[in-house]
């Protein structure tokens, strides 16, 4: 399957499947903003879960926290958000199309009418959205909606080390959206003007900097390894020295062969101890900690994993999706398109299908799904044949399908099918809980 062909079917998926559907759809749409349907909010929560099990849950030596959007503008400040936070922009006389400049292609062309040489001057234009708090707009009411999730942990550092009596080394974690005004968003939910970060600032004492650095760098490549993608289509770039950002003395990106190409993942940051130190110079607050044992006093350096949801979200969909011909119960072929996506990640654990509408099985069907509901995210489908139940449920990655046949009438057990081998084994309902509770891990 051609790569451009994969991303449209994916596209075409999550809108047929409730998974992702253009932002204001009735109106047309709006331009790099999208809704996340039934399916999809709970594939992203699930992938959102799984980081903060493994980031928190999981660990000792890391602490959540869930920060404001809107923050002082004095914030922004100290980052450097409202001096550099910026791309360079460029205009096309010809088709009046906006670009940024850095990502033209090398032949000289506008990317959307073919004008050659036709480009303004690159002028910088800041990416932080402006909004004003309060009734009156001026000045002294500017604020911002926040570029990153960071800044919100920096902030909280004293209040999060103070409250919880860690030592370094400790993180503290936080998911959450974030805006940034691109100038060329696209690739479906790849670049969006509005997304969600999963970002975690791990403090260390600033001789083990290099030693989290490279530790954070393989911990990170490993989660998405764990959970389904494909190692070969992963790999870590470091960046070159005109590549890191102001503040960053080594950073690292996780890419993911994307349909179009590389794109990055996730980003790990050896971000010193630049963060610490100009919130404690614009705020007038100290931010360093001491080390009773040492006897020592110092000003943590940071080590950021930084993730995108929607991003890792748009990678499971593409590692998972496949399709292969398959032989009907009439013994013709057909296409059957399958998500494998990790059961951890799945939408739908487990699906319940009776047979047929009948009335003696669909009662049962319902006391199945009730005993179901409180352990997993079930569906109960009792439209269509069998067999077309069975595809609607693998087209979304359901791992295990529960029938319920005229057999269970008599022997009060059912047949379970499995996803991806379409393999089936009769189970008792009295042992059906712990019996997917074996095979659908945490």
């Amino acid at each position: 399957m051609a790569k451009t062909d994969l991303m449209d079917r994916i596209v075409n998926l999550a809108k047929r499947r409730g998974l992702v559907f253009p932002s204001s759809d009735i109106y047309g749409g709006f331009r790099s903003t999208w809704d996340y349907g039934p399916l999809g909010v709970l594939l992203k929560r699930n992938v959102k879960e799984a980081w903060w099990r493994s980031m928190v849950q999981m660990r000792e030596d890391i602490v959540g926290l869930d920060a404001a959007i809107l923050m002082a503008p004095r914030v922004w400040e100290a980052s450097g958000h409202i001096d550099t936070f910026t791309d360079p922009l460029v205009d096309c006389k010809q088709c009046k199309e906006r670009f940024r400049a850095d990502q033209l292609p090398e032949s000289g062309a506008c990317p959307k009418c073919g004008t050659k040489g036709s480009f303004t001057e690159a002028r910088q234009f800041n990416l932080m959205f402006k909004t004003f708090v309060g009734p009156v707009e001026d000045a002294a009411s500017i604020a911002y909606l926040r570029p990153e999730t960071a800044q919100g942990i920096f902030v909280n550092y004293a209040n999060v080390q103070t409250t919880m009596r860690r030592k370094p080394p400790f993180g503290i974690a936080q998911v959450g959206k974030s805006f940034r005004n691109e100038i060329t968003p696209g690739n479906f939910v790849y670049r969006t003007r509005e997304f969600e970060q999963m970002e975690m600032e791990f403090f260390v004492p600033p001789e083990d900097g290099e030693k989290w650095f490279k530790y954070w760098c393989d911990e990170r490549m490993s989660w998405y390894t764990d959970l389904g993608i494909a190692p070969d289509t992963l790999r870590l770039r470091q960046h070159e020295t005109s590549e890191l950002s102001h503040y960053s003395s080594g950073t690292a990106d996780v890419e993911f062969m994307y349909p179009w190409g590389w794109g990055e993942l996730e980003g790990v940051a050896n971000r010193g101890d630049y963060d610490l130190r100009k919130h404690a110079e614009f705020s007038g607050q100290d931010l360093s900690y001491f080390d009773q044992e040492k006897d020592l006093r110092y000003v943590p350096h940071v080590i950021e994993p930084a993730a995108g949801a929607d991003r890792a979200t748009l990678a499971f969909l593409l590692s998972a999706y496949s399709e292969e011909e398959v032989e009907t119960a009439a013994g013709k072929t057909e296409t059957r398109t399958v998500l494998r996506l990790d059961p951890r990640l799945a939408p739908i654990k487990v699906a319940v299908l009776p047979l047929s509408k009948n009335e003696q099985l669909v009662p049962v069907s319902a006391e199945i799904a009730s005993a179901l509901r409180p352990h997993w995210m079930i569906d109960v489908d009792v439209s269509g044949s069998i067999g077309r139940r069975y595809r609607r449920q693998d087209e979304v990655g359901t791992p295990l399908c529960v029938t319920v046949d005229f057999e269970t009438l008599e022997d009060r057990c059912v047949t379970i099918r499995e996803r991806d081998s379409m393999a089936q084994e009769r189970v008792a309902i009295a042992d059906l809980v712990a019996w997917l509770r074996d095979r659908l891990p945490l």
